[in-house]
């Protein structure tokens, strides 16, 4: 049976994700146009900062490596790689590309945290990528080399994060803020040089703009993410990488609440599936589909 107290926990943790789904209609409603990375720069960088200042708590010993690492792949690395996605792919490719990230988490459960393969969560992992599938790719859909593996690869170094984050938990001591502070403040790092290379000088600034990157940074960077990490740290890897794709589902739903978008018969299927998956992704596999080594020594 599922422990009764991992509700309030996942509830709290899907907030994340939640909040990440409205990043398409805040970049595209208010911040400027052809900045993607510089978005991505002060939606870390400054959160991480205030974090670092709020909790007045840095690394120690071997976790100033191992927060360089998980700030990179959790951010850093990944919104680069999502920001080239979406700029090579139509947005639908691109989410059902980065919805492919609970499947790599299941594989590397078993790979880097030595679990049982769960042929539950694999699954579910598959119906809930053809549920967003359903929702967001369009019949003119069409594919980029590049673009694919940009999405592949971003899906790959997130589900890397989060499994090591799993794996290595949090020191003792340490709140979820401090936490998230460290890898929003290594990832931002990282983004500086990647980001003015790539783009330049940064873009004018007005009041819409400044309302949209307050909201990325504050609510959809250091609340998400203390939120997201500290729910890696307390429930299961991949019942936490399955709620990743309420973030696309968000996406679309304001697409229709403020944009006046449509959807049709078959993308309310694709959320029926998607939600479907989330819901079963919170749940313990049957015991038929346990391996039996796992039954013996359960």
């Amino acid at each position: 049976m599922t422990n009764p107290t991992n509700l309030p926990r996942t509830v709290l943790t899907a907030l994340a994700p939640l909040v990440w789904g409205t990043t398409y209609v805040v970049t595209t409603e208010l911040l400027p146009q052809g900045h993607p990375l510089f978005a991505g720069l002060l939606r870390a960088l400054p959160a991480g900062l205030l974090a670092l200042a709020i909790t007045r708590t840095l690394p120690r010993g071997v976790w100033w490596g191992r927060a360089a690492v998980l700030g990179v792949l959790n951010i850093g690395l990944f919104l680069p790689l999502l920001f080239v996605t979406a700029e090579r792919l139509p947005g639908g490719v691109a989410a059902t590309l980065g919805a492919a990230q609970p499947l790599v988490v299941a594989v590397l459960a078993v790979t880097v945290l030595r679990e049982s393969p769960s042929v539950w969560r694999i699954l579910w992992g598959v119906v809930g990528v053809a549920g967003v599938g359903l929702v967001v790719i369009g019949p003119n859909a069409a594919l980029d080399a590049t673009g694919v593996v940009a999405g592949l690869a971003g899906a790959v170094a997130m589900a890397l994060g989060v499994t090591l984050t799993k794996r290595w938990g949090r020191p003792a001591g340490v709140g979820p803020t401090a936490f998230a502070g460290w890898q929003l403040t290594a990832g931002g790092l990282f983004l500086v040089p990647v980001t003015f290379l790539a783009e330049g000088a940064p873009p004018a600034i007005d009041l819409n703009a400044a309302l949209g990157y307050l909201w990325l940074g504050l609510v959809g960077g250091l609340l998400a993410y203390a939120l997201w990490f500290h729910g890696i740290t307390v429930l299961p890897v991949t019942s936490v990488a399955v709620l990743t794709l309420l973030s696309p589902l968000v996406a679309a739903a304001l697409g229709v609440v403020l944009l006046g978008q449509t959807l049709g018969p078959v993308q309310l299927a694709g959320f029926g599936l998607s939600l479907a998956a989330i819901v079963a992704g919170q749940l313990p596999q049957p015991a038929r589909l346990t391996p039996s080594m796992e039954r013996k020594t359960s």
